[in-house]
């Protein structure tokens, strides 16, 4: 199937032209179309509020999205802390702001099935991840039913992964999976009625810094402090669409705790 790309492309400010394009590049944990309606209108206040033609992508999946962003393929990323950590060492990206909430990964279950505990004993359970580096809906909870519980699901279980967070929770709901690793954010924003009420959340990860917006380094630093300063101002209206509760500055010293459990996590995807 050929990837989806959308592409927001705004052609002027009030008449005038902009001074350059950049690309505000969104890792997709929902589908295309629902990211779409949630980040033009962020594109749109970017343009805008810098003199700059900002273009919205994504991909297909999270997959796709690493490689472009693994690369240097975006000039501003919404990418999940593991992302960070990895587009930081290969290229440099720098975190500049995130929301203030932290991030926990989730484990979802069809209402009809046991409890979390016999789910994760059976070796007949299937598990349903969005990708492989998903950090908390796949990385983290893989980390922790390892730490915690002794099941290793790269080596015990049956996986599949699904390329979306929405697709996760589809899957359990119909029956596709057996137990769905996802965040808070994304299912408490899952919009499919029918299948939500098939869901359940059996199991919360322990919490972290949530996902960050990340600039390229090679950004002049007049066009990364505007940027940073647009992000800052964006309205409520606009972060209201994305469940966040506000926006805050960031850095990158804020994921050393995730870098440091790289390796670990890392381990967990390989065994």
């Amino acid at each position: 199937m050929r990837a989806i790309v959308l592409s927001l492309i705004l052609s002027s400010v009030s008449g005038a032209a902009f001074a350059e394009k950049y690309t505000l590049g969104v890792v997709p944990q929902q589908s295309p179309l629902k990211m779409f309606k949630a980040w033009k209108p962020i594109a749109d206040h970017l343009s805008k509020a810098t003199g700059h033609e900002i273009v919205f992508k994504t991909e297909r999946s999270i997959a796709e999205f690493e490689k472009v962003l693994y690369r240097g393929g975006y000039d501003i990323a919404y990418v999940n802390p593991y992302h960070f950590v990895v587009a930081h060492r290969t290229q440099n990206y720098q975190a500049v702001v995130r929301d203030s909430k932290v991030i926990r990964g989730v484990l979802v279950a069809n209402n009809s099935n046991q409890d979390f505990e016999s789910l994760i004993k059976s070796e007949e359970t299937r598990f349903l991840f969005p990708s492989p580096n998903a950090f908390a809906a796949t990385l983290l909870t893989k980390f922790e039913l390892l730490s915690k519980y002794g099941v290793n699901i790269n080596l015990d279980r049956t996986q599949q992964y699904v390329n979306s967070h929405d697709s996760v929770y589809s899957g359990i709901a119909r029956g596709t999976g057996d137990l769905g690793g996802g965040i808070e954010r994304t299912y408490n924003n899952f919009s499919n009625d029918a299948d939500k009420g098939k869901l359940k959340i059996i199991y919360t990860t322990s919490s972290y810094p949530s996902h960050p917006i990340v600039l390229k380094p090679d950004l002049d630093s007049v066009t990364q402090d505007k940027l940073t300063k647009a992000l800052l101002d964006l309205p409520n209206a606009l972060t209201d669409k994305l469940s966040m509760v506000k926006l805050i500055p960031s850095n990158n010293e804020e994921f050393q705790p995730i870098a440091a459990l790289e390796a670990s996590l890392s381990t967990v995807e390989r065994n």
